[in-house]
C-alpha cells in the first residue's frame, strides 16, 4: 500500500468517525473509523521510514576515473 492508500484510509476513517450518524446493527462505525485512521497513520509512518532509507547517499570510496583524468590535466 502506497502513501495514497494510507491517506485514503485516514480520510475514510475520519468521515466514518466524525461526519456520519449512521446506525449499523452489529458494528460501531465510530470504532471502525478509528481503526481505519490508525492503520492509515501506521502506513504513513512505515512508508516514510522506508523512503528515508532509500534516499541515503553513500559517497564513493575511490575517486572516479573521470575525476582522476581531470585532475591530471589541470594540476
Amino acid at each position: 500500500m502506497g502513501l495514497g492508500g494510507c491517506i485514503i484510509l485516514i480520510a475514510a476513517g475520519a468521515i466514518l468517525t466524525f461526519a456520519t450518524d449512521w446506525e449499523v446493527e452489529g458494528a460501531n462505525l465510530d470504532v471502525v473509523g478509528l481503526i481505519l485512521m490508525a492503520v492509515g497513520i501506521i502506513g504513513v509512518v512505515t512508508f516514510t521510514s522506508i523512503a528515508k532509507r532509500r534516499r541515503v547517499v553513500v559517497p564513493p570510496s575511490a575517486p572516479l576515473a573521470d575525476e582522476e583524468r581531470a585532475r591530471g590535466r589541470f594540476e
